[in-house]
């Protein structure tokens, strides 16, 4: 008697769901990443074996490098209030598009004359602009006063006090930094942050 012999079936295995999947995943994680902004001023911080990270809100950083000092501050409203106090000191005018550029601008370098110039570039164009650094010096310290201004508007707008961070280049010589620390501790400022670079631990 003759052997009825059965169809084999394909054992292939659907792959649409599983490629539906993974296209929603990455869809999910390119819009949802935000891209990180080239630092005007990049430093190689000194290394350190201190995991404390950096707060988030109430935070001015000061970056110290190749003898420049660059302001950045956390805050949009802070931001917006900060300037409208130096531009009040310095008799500068920024418009409402000004602010809103400056709200949402990354660190800078400029005196605050110059600010202006730096507001109406690209936002790519602004770390290729050449900065020459915040004046520092006893006849135009304007980073003591963006420092100044800066606490005053965290309060008015947190009602907190703003924490200050230095974050300088491990190979910058020590009197640039120390020019910073007076001018902090100049306001009584004597508690503040050295940003550094994570290494491991040396067994």
């Amino acid at each position: 008697m003759a052997k009825i012999k059965m169809k084999k079936k394909s054992t292939g295995t659907d792959m649409t769901a599983m490629c539906d999947v993974a296209f929603l995943l990455l869809t999910f994680f390119i819009l949802t990443a935000t891209a990180k902004v080239p630092e005007v001023l990049p430093v190689d911080t000194p290394a350190s074996t201190v995991q404390t990270k950096l707060p988030e809100t109430d935070l001015a950083t000061l970056t110290v490098g190749k003898g420049k000092v660059f302001f950045d501050l956390k805050g949009r409203e802070i931001r917006k209030r900060t300037l409208e106090l130096m531009a009040q000191k310095y008799k500068v005018n920024f418009s409402d598009s000004d602010m809103d550029k400056f709200a949402l601008m990354e660190s800078f370098g400029v005196p605050v004359q110059s600010l202006k110039q730096i507001l109406d570039m690209k936002s790519a164009d602004r770390s290729k602009a050449n900065q020459p650094g915040i004046p520092k010096d006893s006849l135009d310290n304007q980073l003591a006063d963006w420092v100044q201004n800066a606490r005053i508007a965290n309060i008015e707008v947190n009602d907190k006090e703003l924490q200050i961070a230095i974050k300088g280049d491990a190979k910058e010589e020590y009197p640039a930094i120390r020019k910073v620390m007076d001018i902090l501790q100049e306001q009584k400022i004597n508690s503040f942050s050295l940003v550094t670079g994570l290494r491991g631990k040396e067994k």
